[in-house]
């Protein structure tokens, strides 16, 4: 017998693909930023000012790796390195008016490509796929150890 999971597996694949057929480089073929940057971005805009430490924390990434990514972040003029409001010793990134601005415009391009795919959904089978989506996703976090804060 085939557990439900095997067609969760099976599906998810195929979204992967789905998501990387739209995507050149890492971006959507009509995106305004690539994708680490847009995960960044949005990260930062739920939880506000943030330290390498703090990114590698949230991310499971290295250091190393988020050092180049808010530096690209920094050249493009998306993040700006600020001391701590808090009054702590490490500097933190925030978004710039620039980042907000490309956030923005990057999470419209998204919702209106979803609006394309689920024009036949009902709001109540879209806001149901979304709470399974959500449910998914929060159980990650929970096995990962790293919640990810919501709006």
């Amino acid at each position: 017998m085939v557990k439900p999971t095997h067609e969760v597996e099976y599906e998810q694949m195929l979204l992967n693909r789905h998501m990387f057929l739209a995507q050149r480089g890492g971006r959507r073929k009509d995106g305004v930023l690539e994708r680490s940057a847009y995960i960044l971005l949005s990260r930062i805009r739920v939880q506000g000012p943030m330290s390498i430490g703090e990114l590698s924390d949230a991310f499971g990434l290295d250091a190393s790796t988020l050092n180049r990514q808010t530096a690209a972040a920094m050249r493009a003029g998306l993040v700006e390195r600020i001391p701590d409001p808090d009054g702590g010793m490490a500097r933190k990134f925030r978004i710039t008016e620039k980042g907000e601005g490309l956030l923005d415009e990057e999470r419209e391009g998204i919702v209106d490509a979803l609006d394309q795919v689920m024009a036949h959904w009902s709001d109540a089978d879209i806001a149901a796929f979304a709470a399974y989506l959500k449910r998914f996703n929060t159980d990650i976090e929970r096995l990962a150890g790293r919640p990810w804060p919501r709006p």
